[in-house]
């Protein structure tokens, strides 16, 4: 069969896009915290208390730990929510989860999904 170089190169362009467009396996970045909201992006209610995030494009329901980089302290939240909606940060913690890390405003963390 042969393939033209216009179609191979159609071909190309829609798998990198493909690959541009999966969810980061790793992370790292400046993280923020919320405290207050009614509800969520996927609908459910917003604990202030629970171990929930946001991220803008993991997919809802995705673990990850997110790790302080400046002193170890790590824990596992389930992503419900989108943002965080400032430039720079990778992901916005619910106030109980930023409390586990020993997190107060902003704090350099590394992400690693949970499979």
């Amino acid at each position: 069969m042969k393939v033209s170089n216009r179609t191979a190169a159609a071909c190309l362009v829609t798998v990198i896009g493909a690959l541009a467009t999966l969810p980061a396996q790793a992370q790292s970045g400046q993280a923020s915290w919320y405290g207050s909201g009614r509800k969520t992006a996927n609908g459910e209610r917003f604990n202030p208390n629970g171990y929930t995030a946001a991220h803008r494009s993991l997919p809802f329901g995705t673990r990850v730990r997110v790790t302080n980089r400046s002193n170890g302290r790590s824990v596992v939240v389930r992503i419900n929510d989108r943002g965080p909606f400032v430039g720079g940060r990778v992901i916005d913690l619910a106030r109980g989860s930023a409390r586990a890390i020993g997190m107060s405003g902003t704090s350099y963390v590394s992400l690693n999904v949970v499979r």
